[in-house]
């Protein structure tokens, strides 16, 4: 199997001959194609804002960094607002060449190929607002909080619709963060999520799902009572990187089967502390009760092992003892 069929089959439940990678450099079977995110004139000459005229605050620590300007924190600011444009053609400039590019590499072209959005739709809901603007908001039922989610789904849709236009079916999968949990739950009441975000997100994942493309969606933090929601919109894939938080056996329990999961060792707990006998055990526990004999598994990365205090070597050992105790090579 190519790569590609690889990662196909264990979304699909049908029988992988090994386990999915994505991530772990040359070990990846997923690649990825992007696009450009032109700004508006007045945020061009400043690295930390974004297309959106988010302000990034960024600490000494080489990592992503946090939204520390709200540009709608007055949504009355929506009128007027320099809303980035889906259809602005300098976005998809460069991806006829670099799905090329991409279709003449021997190393490449038959990997698994994602797109994706960040932030697409909560997350940058507070990005703009602010997070307890938006809670607050939420509660209240504001009205202009509902369009300021049409205006990012209404992005995302351009998006999608473009990026189909350009690379069909030479895409496989459209990824994004959209991170909904704390240590312990939900952001919102399960019925005020449901209620305000679960249609969107069908909308969502139905043009995605129109484009012969997958679901694929990052959220961390203890979303489980979210899951029944996106599995019911039509998720495919769901990265979840604190397994330990959402409950191993948990999760189990209640979704094995149900969607494909992408996940590794706790990122919080197991992989910092980097003991490996735990790691092994982990590793094992994840592939057996989160996969089952048809798939449903992937071996996800957390790029970034500064961010979660974890050694190079504690990943590198992890990757291969997911790789060692492979139940698919072994014929589970």
């Amino acid at each position: 199997m190519t790569p590609r069929e690889v990662v196909t089959r264990a979304i699909e439940f049908r029988r992988p001959e090994r386990l999915p990678i994505n991530g772990y450099g040359a070990a990846s079977d997923v690649t990825g194609i992007g696009y450009e995110q032109p700004k508006p004139p007045q945020a061009q000459d400043d690295p930390l804002t974004d297309q959106w005229l988010c302000r990034w605050g960024k600490t000494e620590l080489a990592n992503m960094g946090q939204v520390k300007g709200h540009p709608l924190e007055d949504l009355a600011e929506m009128k007027g607002f320099p809303w980035p444009d889906p259809d602005d053609p300098r976005r998809y400039a460069n991806v006829p060449k670099a799905l090329d590019e991409l279709a003449a590499d021997p190393i490449r072209r038959d990997k698994f190929v994602v797109t994706g959005i960040f932030m697409i739709l909560w997350e940058r809901m507070h990005s703009l607002h602010g997070f307890e603007n938006c809670m607050l908001d939420l509660m209240d039922g504001r009205p202009e909080l509902h369009e300021l989610a049409e205006h990012i789904v209404e992005y995302d849709l351009g998006i999608i619709r473009n990026m189909h236009r350009i690379a069909g079916s030479r895409i496989q999968a459209l990824n994004f963060t959209e991170d909904w949990g704390t240590q312990s739950d939900l952001h919102i009441s399960p019925e005020l999520w449901r209620r305000f975000f679960f249609p969107r997100y069908q909308r969502l994942f139905a043009a995605i799902h129109d484009c012969g493309w997958f679901v694929w969606m990052h959220s961390c933090g203890r979303i489980n009572k979210a899951i029944p929601g996106l599995i019911e919109a039509g998720v495919d894939v769901l990265n979840m990187q604190q397994p330990r938080a959402n409950g191993i056996e948990e999760i189990a329990r209640d979704f094995v089967g149900k969607v494909c999961f992408e996940s590794l060792c706790d990122i919080q707990k197991t992989l910092p502390a980097g003991d490996r006998g735990v790691i092994t055990a982990e590793a094992e526990q994840l592939m057996r009760t989160w996969g089952t004999p048809r798939g449903g598994f992937v071996l996800g990365d957390y790029g970034d092992h500064v961010a979660i205090g974890a050694q190079p070597e504690t990943k590198d050992f992890m990757l291969g003892e997911f790789r060692r105790l492979d139940p698919w090579a072994r014929g589970w």
